[in-house]
C-alpha cells in the first residue's frame, strides 16, 4: 500500500514539473552581469558570437523558445533535464559583437552544474 502511495506522489510531482506553466514575464528579462560566472543554480557566459548561430545550436539541442527572437536581440529558451524533465531557462542577449548567455534552474537551489555544462556545450558547437 505504501509503495502505491509513494508511486502516485512521485507521478504527481513529475506531472507538476512537466506541466507547470512558464511565465515569460518572469523569465524573459534582460541579462545582468558583465563577466563569466557560475552560481549554485546556473551560469553566465559572455562570448563573441552571432545570435542566429547560437539560436540554431540551441534549437537543434531541443531548446524551445519561451519568448523573444533573433530580431529582438533577446531570446529565452526552455531546456529540460533528461530524467525528470526539470525546466531550465536560458536567456541570450545580444550586446554588440557579444552575447550574454544566462542559464538558470526553476526548481531547487542547485542544478549540479547542468546549466554551465549545457551552455559550454552550445558554445563549443558554434
Amino acid at each position: 500500500m505504501w509503495t502505491l502511495i509513494i508511486l502516485v506522489l512521485l507521478a504527481v510531482f513529475v506531472a507538476y514539473v512537466q506541466f507547470a506553466p512558464s511565465d515569460p514575464n518572469r523569465w524573459h528579462q534582460d541579462v545582468t552581469g558583465e563577466h563569466n560566472a557560475d552560481f549554485a543554480g546556473g551560469a553566465l557566459r559572455i562570448v563573441e558570437a552571432e545570435l542566429a548561430d547560437l539560436d540554431r545550436v540551441i534549437r537543434e539541442s531541443r531548446g524551445r523558445v519561451l519568448a523573444g527572437s533573433v530580431e529582438d536581440g533577446l531570446i529565452t529558451y526552455i531546456s529540460r533535464t533528461r530524467i525528470v524533465g526539470f525546466p531550465d531557462y536560458t536567456t541570450v542577449q545580444r550586446r554588440g559583437p557579444q552575447l550574454a548567455i544566462f542559464g538558470r534552474l526553476r526548481f531547487g537551489k542547485s542544478d549540479l552544474s547542468v546549466n554551465r555544462k549545457r551552455i559550454e556545450d552550445w558554445i563549443s558547437k558554434l
